[in-house]
């Protein structure tokens, strides 16, 4: 349970500063003229020009050529390596802070199957935690290389001791509970929805038992979206509940994001409904 958006690329156990644009100013900074690529602080980047072939296809098979292609000229691509985030993934989370101003200086964040590190790299630097602004935790039960201003856990976030081993780490409940999980796919569309959606629940689930009072949750989920049940509990948990697409996603992807805000708790008497 992992993401799997673009390729991994520690950029460094301390990794990235603050986001620093494609022309060598701030992040989100335009330059001449106000339509220049944006950079990790919003905004949708320009498809790369030119198209940059795959040199051979010897020895691979149609898909993992096209895969190839795609990553080649993919400019979140590029551009998170020039930046030196993990995965062209971090462009996601920071578009949806521009939109819904998630993180701020200071809060106390979860990243859930945060492997390999592109939306903690995000947080960190958002709400200022290699500062000493804030505390991120970032768990997986894949290896994770060190970021600097991050916990790192080596857990799956099902553990039953997850939440307590994470709230002890953060030194109080979460303000955030992020969750870019993605399942082990099959490749038969009904089996990998139903697999995402029970990790969509069990982040939900997760995230009850973790948050503070007025927190917010960040889930993936994938076409067909969440079942009328996991909906409804969302509901009734947070205050404003919402679906939103960034720009980083990929046109062909059916992923979306579901974004609650305004934790009000899960009724005492009422148990997840899955």
């Amino acid at each position: 349970m992992t993401r799997r958006s673009g390729p991994s690329r520690p950029g460094g156990p301390g990794g990235p500063g603050r986001p620093r644009g494609p022309r060598g100013g701030k992040a989100g900074s335009t330059g001449k003229g106000g339509k220049g690529t944006k950079g990790a602080s919003g905004g949708a980047l320009r498809a790369r020009p030119a198209t940059e072939r795959v040199r051979t296809a010897a020895g691979r098979s149609n898909a993992s050529t096209r895969w190839l292609a795609r990553q080649l000229n993919d400019p979140y691509v590029a551009e998170a390596r020039r930046l030196g985030y993990r995965s062209r993934a971090a462009f996601k989370l920071a578009q949806l802070d521009d939109r819904f101003a998630l993180l701020r200086p200071g809060l106390a964040v979860v990243d859930l199957g945060a492997a390999p590190g592109g939306w903690t790299q995000i947080a960190v630097a958002r709400i200022g935690a290699d500062r000493r602004r804030g505390r991120v935790v970032a768990i997986d039960r894949l290896a994770i290389d060190p970021i600097a201003g991050a916990e790192v856990v080596h857990l799956d976030f099902l553990d039953p001791t997850a939440p307590e081993r994470l709230t002890a780490l953060l030194g109080r409940p979460a303000d955030l509970v992020l969750s870019d999980l993605s399942p082990d796919t099959t490749g038969h569309a009904a089996t990998d929805h139903l697999r995402i959606l029970a990790l969509a629940e069990a982040a939900f689930d997760f995230a009850c038992g973790v948050l503070a009072p007025g927190g917010g949750f960040v889930c993936k989920l994938f076409q067909g979206g969440a079942t009328p049940d996991l909906l409804a509990g969302v509901r009734r948990a947070f205050a404003k509940v919402r679906h939103a697409k960034p720009p980083a996603s990929r046109a062909e992807s059916a992923e979306t994001y579901l974004v609650a805000t305004g934790f009000r708790g899960r009724p005492a008497d009422e148990d997840p409904p899955w």
